[in-house]
């Protein structure tokens, strides 16, 4: 999955992607059986309407009696009804296996993707992701649901009318069949043509997803206004949506063009078998009615053959949507469950570390150059990043990572709950590796709290019920209690049933804080990670969530990462991690007497902190 991939567009489709899409239709096969039982019936009626009106113009040529007209008429019309019937069966059988179809693969999409790394979805653009998993799907979806029914009736019905015409009179075949190739070579080149304008189209939609989330969402709205670029943002979207409306119209006059060709072909081949078949009836070869019939199938003929080229044309531009989806299929899940995976022992939980090195997934195994823009750029994947730590964390201790920005702390916390899995050593949960741990056992075990914890646009009540989607609202707010919001919840007018916005901006940073941790508290996992869970909050703010984060490490074991170092004095062990290595362990006590690293970062804080209180004093 190289970077390569989203830059030079194939021609055409990709080998294999009409295979794969008939797979996903297997489980469909009886619907698809009484589906084609209906086409044939439909094109057995289509064929034989012709036959029916030759018979009415031979009885009038003939002087027959005008009862036979009158019956033939009523057949005709009831064949007619009955064909119409049909048709709707038809239309509602091969919508159930359309929409059956695009169920499962976008249901798929989504569970594959939740089984990528994280990496994944740091790298990856979200618009162009939501792209392939919307506008890709539901293109798919059109076209595979208006076609099916098109391009199995129409062969069936091309096959019968051909049979049935050379019966009636092989020279008017032949002669009619002459423009055949006229079809079929248009509707190649443009199906080709136009599968790439869906895949250029596909792309700049995705591109133009992607501005739309990032500029729509609260921080992406404020950076705008804050900088005064609406204008350049507008133009930026503008020059997408023109390319994408100028796609638009060599589509459209690429089909017609198309389509007027083959009109004109139907036309001209009319001609010659009405010319051809009254030659022929003039010197008593053919009756009058079997001319009737003839000019009649072909257009059963030349019909299906102008509805099948443009089912070429449609199923192109559908393939193209399927292949885009089945590209971010092919991700291959990075971390993987055993099918013989275990569960974290009962009690308390320990967490250790042993000699684990870890370097990050290189952009091309975790992502797709066309879901990125950096795919083609990125150096850094591949690179070593944590070199042998190890430390271990007894049930119900605290461990704190301090050290520089980037020294390789978060990366640490990261490989407890198997965000990644280490390219060297082990994690252990209770001394089991967390890759013989099942999924839901590690997620039911370690819970995280991050400087950014994550909520959704939703309601107080949904957000914190998200660790336990069962908890009952006393569940609920006692969590809430616990982690000091119980004013605040009293202070809403609509309570637990808020809407806390996007990201939760409606609320302050503690309080979004103090919400994580409730949820956290709600899902009462025994280890608990927290990444500078108060790194970017006020005093106030920090002294709230500090008394929160009391009840959520009692009695559990827990890792914490530290930027104000005065908050983990009381850790039972220090690491100070740099450069991807722990160069310093100890306690608090213990890294001040040996006045080396640990000492020299917490003295500068606290001549930080001096000169900060100086300053307001004055």
């Amino acid at each position: 999955m190289g970077a390569a991939r989203g830059v030079d567009a194939p021609k055409g489709v990709r080998k294999g992607t009409v295979g794969r899409v008939l797979r996903f239709a297997k489980p469909h096969r009886k619907l698809l059986i009484a589906f084609l039982i209906l086409t044939v019936a439909s094109a057995v009626l289509a064929v034989t309407t012709p036959l029916l009106a030759g018979r009415v113009v031979d009885a009038i040529v003939g002087g027959r009696d005008a009862s036979l007209v009158i019956w033939l008429a009523v057949l005709i019309a009831a064949l007619a009804i009955l064909d119409a019937g049909l048709g709707l069966v038809e239309r509602w059988q091969s919508a159930r296996i359309g929409e059956g179809l695009i169920f499962d693969l976008r249901r798929a999409v989504f569970q594959h993707v939740q089984l990528m790394p994280v990496a994944f979805f740091t790298r990856t653009r979200t618009g162009a992701l939501v792209s392939r998993l919307n506008n890709d799907v539901m293109g798919a979806q059109r076209a595979f649901t208006s076609t099916l029914s098109g391009l199995v009736a129409n062969v069936i019905q091309l096959v019968l009318s051909l049979a049935v015409m050379v019966t009636l009179s092989w020279q008017v075949t032949a002669l009619a069949l002459v423009l055949l190739p006229v079809f079929v070579l248009p509707a190649r080149r443009v199906g080709r043509r136009l599968a790439d304008l869906q895949r250029e189209a596909s792309g700049l939609n995705a591109a133009m997803t992607t501005q739309m989330t990032e500029r729509f969402s609260a921080p992406g709205a404020t950076l705008v206004k804050l900088f005064s670029r609406p204008e350049a943002e507008a133009e930026e979207f503008g020059t997408k949506a023109g390319r994408v409306r100028d796609i638009g119209v060599k589509n459209a006059m690429a089909t017609r063009w198309f389509m007027t060709s083959l009109t004109l072909v139907s036309a001209l081949a009319t001609a010659l078998v009405y010319g051809l078949g009254g030659w022929l009836a003039i010197r008593g070869e053919l009756a009058a009615g079997t001319v009737v019939a003839l000019a009649l199938l072909l257009t059963r003929l030349y019909s299906p053959l102008t509805a099948l080229a443009n089912v070429r044309v449609d199923v192109m531009t559908a393939l193209v949507s399927f292949e885009r989806v089945f590209e971010v299929l092919d991700l291959p899940p990075m971390i993987k469950e055993k099918p013989d995976a275990r569960t974290v022992p009962a009690g308390g939980v320990s967490v250790q570390l042993k000699d684990v090195r870890f370097a990050y997934p290189a952009a091309s195994a975790v992502s797709l150059a066309s879901l990125e823009d950096v795919a083609a750029l990125d150096t850094r994947g591949g690179q070593e990043v944590l070199h042998g730590i190890s430390f271990r964390a007894e049930p119900g201790q605290m461990v704190a990572l301090v050290g520089s920005s980037g020294a390789g702390k978060s990366t640490i916390a990261s490989l407890v709950p198997r965000l990644y899995d280490v390219d060297g050593g082990a994690v252990l949960l209770s001394d089991v590796d967390v890759r013989d741990l099942s999924f839901d056992s590690i997620r039911d075990t370690v819970g995280v709290v991050t400087q950014d914890g994550h909520l959704f646009h939703d309601t107080i009540r949904a957000n914190v019920a998200y660790a336990r989607p069962d908890a009952s609202d006393e569940e609920i707010t006692s969590a809430l209690a616990r982690a000091r919001l119980s004013d605040l919840i009293a202070s809403l007018p609509d309570g637990l049933d808020t809407v806390v916005g996007e990201r939760g901006y409606r609320l302050s940073g503690g309080e979004r804080q103090r919400l994580t941790i409730a949820r956290l508290l709600l899902a009462n996992q025994r280890v608990v990670i927290l990444d500078e869970a108060t790194a970017h909050l006020d005093s106030e703010s920090e002294a709230a969530v500090q008394e929160a984060l009391v009840h959520a490490l009692e009695g559990r074991t827990a890792i914490v990462i530290a930027h104000r170092l005065s908050t983990i004095r009381a850790a039972d062990q220090i690491l100070v991690v740099e450069g991807g290595q722990i160069v310093e362990r100890g306690t608090h006590t213990e890294l001040l007497n040996r006045d080396g690293r640990y000492a020299e970062l917490y003295n500068t804080q606290f001549s930080s902190q001096l000169r900060d209180t100086g300053a307001v004093q004055v």
